[in-house]
């Protein structure tokens, strides 16, 4: 799969409701979360957008049809985007799992697949995007991993992977930026 072919994605839109304050700039290894998310994805796409919020030097997409409907609208966002912008498929991650491979998108190849246990990683074709949206917006209630099955997606073992739902989740030694530091970034946050 060459770059011009995949779109990189970044769920970004949640409410981070266990964590207690915006988790996409908790830092780890000294870099909001957020910015893992783009980096792993900028190893093996041309093209990354975030979905659900605003991030400098990425487009942003909103979940379609609406916000709050959790991930499989920020999925559905990518796909019909991809599918707009030439690009056959999609590689979707969440905001929240620091530390996975560069190579992702050759692991979970071919596309559908998804990393068992963890639907919001994973590997669509773009062509899903308008049966997903028909489906969205005709107000049928429809999970990630049910998505997921429908669509037959391959589940790729990928282990030992951290799932950053709360401050106890984060590595020692790592904190959370405050709302002044974070109207900087992406330049690395100073102490305040």
């Amino acid at each position: 799969m060459t770059a011009g072919q995949l779109l990189g994605a970044v769920l970004a839109g949640g409410k981070s409701r266990r964590f207690g304050s915006d988790k996409a700039l908790a830092l780890v290894e000294g870099k909001p979360l957020i910015q893992h998310a783009l980096d792993c994805l900028a190893a093996s796409c041309e093209i990354v957008v975030v979905v659900g919020r605003d991030w400098p030097g990425h487009a942003r997409l909103d979940d379609h049809p609406a916000p709050g409907l959790g991930p499989l609208a920020g999925l559905c966002a990518a796909l019909l985007h991809a599918g707009r912008h030439g690009f056959d498929h999609a590689l979707v991650i969440p905001c929240d799992m620091p530390g996975l491979p560069a190579d992702l998108a050759a692991r979970l190849a071919p596309a559908p697949a998804v990393v068992d246990g963890h639907w919001t990683i994973g590997i669509w074709p773009s062509k899903l995007g308008p049966a997903l949206a028909a489906r969205l917006e005709g107000g049928g209630p429809m999970s990630l991993r049910g998505f997921a099955q429908e669509v037959n997606a391959r589940r790729v073992q990928l282990p030992g992977l951290v799932n950053v739902n709360q401050p106890s989740d984060l590595p020692d030694g790592r904190h959370v930026l405050s709302k002044q530091q974070a109207q900087g970034l992406p330049a690395t946050p100073g102490k305040g």
